[in-house]
């Protein structure tokens, strides 16, 4: 039986922080532990290009992430790890799928209307993202895509794209499916209605954060005015953030982390 072909990326934006490494890292590592699985990681620098960067800090960030993925447990022995821009491919097959994916499609991602709205410059590359992210996972022939919850709506995009190619050219490319998270989406931890963004320091714990400058995040973090630690997305999102953060860095679910701390304050569970 075939390998099945995982792939994903990562933008060099700057310092990493929890949501990626949740997100994206703790699955590409531990895949890493899996025979059945064949390997491809990238820094998405084109992706990156859609804000505006200067030219030589951009080319630290992308040596800078490259140390901070083999620092995080991604092995060059048992993973392919590569700079998108050092493939032609990529931009090459972005364009020909660009002349089959319409315009509509684009305009309902909703990440982009996000970025958008958060200030971000509504620019041709930022609109058009999805379909460079097809191109990456399609041309080479992923069945798996660990992604966080914000990116489900591209790779959804990208299946459409592919059915899409394959009805008009003859069966070229498998459908990727999610390779789903135990915290998919994690949040700011001072305002859990926003992803946690390297924009918003305030509410991001970066991998590189020091023990006392993550205690003094953790301790200011937004909870709610109840009493009892819970987990309900919807109606206590903040907590409901912070109890995810837990559990995805204890290898546990919510549902025992709330059981975990019952009868405890906020004070404890931080």
């Amino acid at each position: 039986m075939a390998k099945k072909i995982v792939l994903s990326g990562l933008q060099p934006s700057g310092t990493l922080h929890i949501g990626n490494y949740l997100g994206m890292l703790k699955n590409a590592t531990a895949l890493q532990e899996e025979g059945d699985y064949e390997r491809f990681y990238f820094i998405a620098d084109y992706h990156s290009l859609t804000q505006k960067y200067d030219p030589k800090q951009k080319r630290e960030d992308i040596f800078n992430l490259a140390v901070d993925l083999l620092a995080a447990g991604l092995d060059p022995k048992r993973s392919t790890l590569f700079v998108q821009s050092h493939v032609s491919e990529h931009a090459n097959l972005a364009w020909i799928l660009n002349t089959i994916t319409s315009v509509g499609e684009l305009e309902r991602m909703v990440e982009y209307k996000e970025k958008v709205k958060q200030g971000q410059a509504p620019n041709a590359g930022l609109f058009d993202y999805p379909v460079l992210m097809a191109a990456d996972i399609l041309m080479y022939k992923a069945n798996l895509v660990p992604v966080g919850e914000d990116q489900r709506q591209h790779l959804e995009l990208t299946r459409t794209i592919a059915r899409t190619f394959n009805s008009r050219f003859g069966q070229t490319f498998p459908e990727p499916d999610v390779l789903p998270t135990s915290t998919p989406r994690i949040m700011s931890i001072s305002d859990p209605t926003q992803k946690m963004s390297k924009s918003i320091p305030s509410g991001c714990i970066f991998l590189t954060d020091s023990p006392e400058a993550i205690k003094k995040k953790i301790m200011s973090a937004e909870t709610d005015s109840e009493r009892a630690i819970g987990y309900d997305p919807r109606k206590r999102p903040a907590v409901s953030n912070l109890v995810s953060i837990y559990a995805g860095f204890t290898d546990t679910t919510p549902e025992k982390v709330v059981k975990e701390f019952a009868g405890k304050g906020y004070a404890d569970f931080k």
